[in-house]
């Protein structure tokens, strides 16, 4: 019944996938409730979120770009004038679709959003995606008791472990029963182990080097491999039996069949990606990025405490690496079995629908807190 649910929702996130990937998510989700659903998204010029919103068919908004510096620099002295164009950006946008819902995924959209939702006295929804809380989600759960969170390490008051809202193909894979079709899709064998390999959209070098001077290793050894590269960064594989496939692609456009088709990924350990292994159930060795704040390492801990996950520091990914650990997993099917038991054991498949639950709980309770 669509009178019980809100009607116009904006939804504050960007900059990178990791934020507008839920955005989406979860706005696929609300138009499925209901067709007439407006639905507006705010991003920035500059952030992903301009290409990807409105090529879904969404209306998409802008607000300027407002770093929050966490020590002093230029943008600091800069903040009070930036962040007050922003407030006022948002508020507009809330205001000319008369919002009745405001969705945070954080980010630098995101901190103007609240700000204005609060002034306004509309009702805020607030999804973080990483084990590490960011400082836009951080000041946003002060202002409303309708928090929910991926990992349940993540320290945000009042939060809500929900996991991650996820694309439909993913939610509705069944690996065991599509995995005949997804090893015939990409060109590997029924009878031999699968080992997908993949960096991101970006790709991964170190994932990229380790793997490509092991191509005789894995062949020999039996295990196939498709690897995800990365745009301009394919090579050709070269050794070992001949026979046994190492599949090298840029990138891969149907990630569902790849996952049903593997036995086990090696992979960074951005949130989405974590997440969408654990739905589907799928063993994951975890090379965290050396950079940063450490939060991909929080983001793999609880698969990897579980059993469905390994993490593996990126200084280690190498040849011998590959050849001593990797290869043993592979031949080792009651491992992978247990490994891909434990990994489900911890995913969430309907992240997306307790949001949208959410967003409703929100506007039937009322305004803002404080």
């Amino acid at each position: 019944m669509t009178g019980s649910r809100p009607t116009r929702i904006l939804l504050a996130g960007g900059g990178t996938a990791g934020h507008v990937s839920p955005l989406l998510a979860l706005a696929d989700c609300l138009r499925r409730r209901d067709p007439a659903v407006d639905v507006v998204a705010l991003g920035t010029v500059e952030g992903l979120e301009s290409r990807l919103v409105p090529e879904r068919g969404y209306q998409f908004r802008t607000v300027p770009k407002v770093p929050l510096p966490r020590r002093p620099t230029g943008d600091l002295v800069r903040l009070p004038v930036n962040l007050r164009r922003a407030v006022a950006a948002a508020q507009q946008a809330i205001e000319e679709m008369d919002a009745q819902v405001v969705v945070g995924f954080g980010g630098y959209v995101s901190t103007p959003a609240y700000l204005a939702a609060r002034r306004l006295g509309v009702p805020i929804v607030i999804h973080e995606q990483n084990a590490r809380a960011g400082i836009a989600n951080k000041v946003g759960a002060r202002f409303t008791d309708h928090v929910a969170m991926t990992f349940p390490r993540t320290k945000l008051p009042g939060g809500r472990v929900i996991g991650m809202p996820l694309r439909p193909e993913i939610i509705a894979l069944d690996r065991y029963r599509a995995r005949a079709g997804a090893r015939t899709h990409f060109g590997l064998r029924e009878d031999l182990p699968v080992l997908l390999v993949t960096g991101g959209s970006l790709g991964a070098k170190r994932l990229n080097d380790a793997f490509a001077a092991s191509v005789a290793t894995l062949r020999d050894a039996g295990v196939q491999v498709l690897h995800a590269t990365g745009a301009g960064k394919d090579f050709e594989a070269v050794g070992g039996e001949p026979s046994v496939p190492y599949v090298v692609l840029p990138y891969v456009d149907r990630m569902d069949l790849a996952y049903a088709a593997a036995d086990a990924v090696v992979c960074r350990a951005g949130a989405n990606t974590v997440c969408e292994l654990t739905a589907v159930g799928l063993p994951g060795v975890y090379v965290p990025l050396p950079i940063g704040n450490g939060e991909q390492r929080l983001n793999a801990a609880d698969v990897v405490e579980a059993g469905g996950g390994l993490l593996v520091e990126d200084a280690d990914v190498d040849p011998g690496w590959v050849a001593t650990e990797m290869v043993p997993m592979l031949r080792d099917a009651q491992r992978l079995d247990a490994m891909a038991e434990a990994a489900a054991s911890v995913g969430h498949r309907h992240a997306d629908e307790t949001l949208a639950d959410l967003v409703t709980t929100a506007w039937v309770e009322g305004g803002s807190r404080g």
